[in-house]
């Protein structure tokens, strides 16, 4: 890296250089900032609140099949979650502040994305608080040969503004513009409604994973709990981490959807895909240095798809006085796929103890609500 490059990127970290906009540049008589007009702000205002991105699908992004990796679909929808709130919150005076996610809500993949295929990602606030605003992002993948183009993803995001001064100082949010009275209450209503389970997932006790079997131990029987759970171990680095030295929601939610892959493909032993993603709970920060376990279960199969909870624990290196903690969870669902991209039916898990049949139900439950939900929507689409 230049030395004038570094300069630039101590500067953005310390909320210095260049200013973002709205920006007031100074009189050259005075020395004084001068105030934007109006209608200037107005299209600024707007412009904070749009974000689009296009990419192209590579091998790397994709498994064996040529699917690409939920984890990388997820990642690149957290990332113009984060450009478009940490620009909208920017366009006022103070500290300069950077959105940091701490929830994603249930997000369904509704088409597989392909090699060579390009993505749209879109990304729009659609609600604002004092402090989080939300983010609702949609994936439109496009077959640059036929022109075909098709919605491969929905989801919606909340995020709190963080100072570049001062990570544990929260920013107030700008508000924004609501087409309708209707439209600000059901994005009240819909800010309540995370705020509420946020707090109930935070007050849940930690259940901590078993270890990993060690390679020496007798092989588990095939199709239960233990034989397909996974862990991976990772150091985070300085590509990981945003301004702030702590690591991007996005690359937490990729190294979690490789964990479920891998969980999902050894009790199917076939070709597997994210099929949805309930809501992920960001429940504290993870800083550069650490060394996250990020760990894998199946909690629930039924005829065509499996749950799998995935927990992140997070541990410091320098300070290992300060001990693991838990710092993101969720459940994914993934299907089983034929050479044709086709659903194949899942091999029954097989629920050993007590504390794994109580897992099961619960994934049950969640599994019979997910289903009504969705034949509800289809019922109203119609």
């Amino acid at each position: 890296m230049t030395s004038a490059r570094l300069a630039h990127t101590e500067q953005a970290k310390h909320g210095q250089g260049r200013r973002p906009l709205p920006f007031y540049p100074k009189s050259k008589k005075t020395g004084r900032e001068m105030t934007l007009r109006p209608q200037f702000v107005k299209i600024i205002l707007s412009f904070s609140q749009h974000c689009s991105r296009r990419r192209i699908m590579w091998p790397d992004d994709a498994n064996v099949a040529g699917n690409v990796h939920g984890g990388n679909i997820l990642k690149m929808i957290e990332e113009a979650g984060c450009i478009v709130g940490t620009r909208h919150c920017n366009t006022q005076n103070g500290d300069r502040c950077l959105a940091a996610l701490v929830r994603v809500e249930k997000t369904e993949f509704l088409s597989p994305v392909f090699i060579g295929e390009v993505t749209h990602v879109t990304a729009e606030i659609t609600h604002t608080s004092k402090h989080s605003l939300e983010v609702q992002v949609k994936v439109m993948a496009e077959n640059i040969l036929t022109g075909a183009k098709k919605l491969a993803n929905k989801a919606a995001l909340w995020y709190v503004p963080c100072s570049l001064q001062n990570v544990d100082k929260i920013m107030e949010v700008p508000p924004i513009k609501y087409a309708s009275a209707e439209q600000e209450e059901e994005g009240r209503k819909r800010y309540e409604a995370q705020k509420m389970e946020r707090l109930e997932t935070k007050a849940r006790p930690e259940e901590m994973m078993p270890s990993p079997p060690n390679p020496e131990d007798p092989p588990k029987e095939k199709h239960t709990v233990g034989f397909s759970q996974s862990s991976l171990i990772h150091l985070v680095g300085p590509s990981d981490c945003t301004l702030h030295d702590y690591v991007h929601g996005g690359v937490t939610m990729k190294l979690m959807d490789e964990v479920a892959g891998i969980v999902a493909a050894r009790h199917c032993n076939t070709n597997i895909v994210t099929a949805s993603v309930d809501a992920i709970n960001f429940h504290r920060k993870i800083k550069k240095g650490c060394v996250v376990t990020v760990t894998g279960r199946l909690t629930f199969v039924s005829n065509k798809s499996m749950e799998i909870e995935v927990l992140v624990d997070a541990s410091s290196v320098v300070e290992a006085e300060k001990g693991k903690y838990r710092a993101v969870s969720a459940f994914f669902t993934f299907i089983s796929l034929d050479k044709d991209n086709k659903p194949l039916p899942v091999p029954a898990l097989k629920v050993e103890g007590e504390d794994e049949q109580r897992r099961f139900d619960e994934g049950k439950v969640r599994y019979l609500q997910n289903k009504e939900k969705r034949l509800s929507d289809k019922m109203r689409g119609q």
